[in-house]
């Protein structure tokens, strides 16, 4: 979602006006929904945990500093939700099927049965993957590699400095190698 529009559809949240608040919704649910599973280990929980994160969300816009990106720190605020849930909960990391709505990404434009039959084998191959490494870990991957955040972002989003997100994908990367050799998966 462009800036600008993010930033005047807040305007207007803020304002009163709440049927604003569903585009961000949809802008923000399927990144929402890769995060909180990477955290929470099944679907079930990540949607839980992305709807109340959504509530909160709104509940608090009066304070969002519109000089900021919202992005950050909507995802600021999902990661402390889940880490609620998993403590409250205390929530065991298992990956399960997962739902179609969670793997919504652009088509690379190469399609077919055996192409989406090998995407879907490396879908499944890299959460099996990411199973096996610890939250800190897969939350960083997730942000990073599959969401495609700055080093900037990632930092406010986890509330560390940007050197330690460049040490921490280093280690996740290292770690999910090491997960993905255990397997006998192939990793470039």
């Amino acid at each position: 979602m462009q800036p600008d529009l993010e930033r005047e559809l807040i305007r207007k949240c803020k304002a009163g006006d709440s049927r604003f608040y569903e585009p961000l919704v949809r802008a923000y649910e399927p990144a929402g929904l890769r995060l909180a599973v990477a955290m929470m280990g099944n679907a079930e929980d990540a949607e839980d945990a992305l709807q109340e994160a959504f509530i909160k969300t709104y509940d608090t816009l009066s304070r969002f500093d519109l000089r900021r990106p919202f992005g950050p720190w909507f995802f600021q605020i999902l990661r402390n939700q889940c880490r609620d849930m998993l403590r409250s909960r205390k929530a065991k990391f298992k990956v399960e099927a997962l739902d179609e709505k969670l793997h919504e990404r652009p088509a690379d434009g190469e399609r077919g049965p055996e192409r989406t039959r090998q995407r879907n084998a490396a879908r499944e191959t890299l959460w099996q993957g990411l199973e096996q490494i610890g939250t800190e870990h897969r939350e960083i991957l997730v942000l990073k590699e599959l969401e495609g955040f700055r080093y900037n972002e990632i930092a406010q989003i986890l509330e560390i400095p940007e050197g330690t997100v460049a040490s921490r994908l280093y280690h996740a990367r290292h770690a999910l190698r090491e997960a993905l050799v255990g397997m006998n998966a192939e990793y470039p």
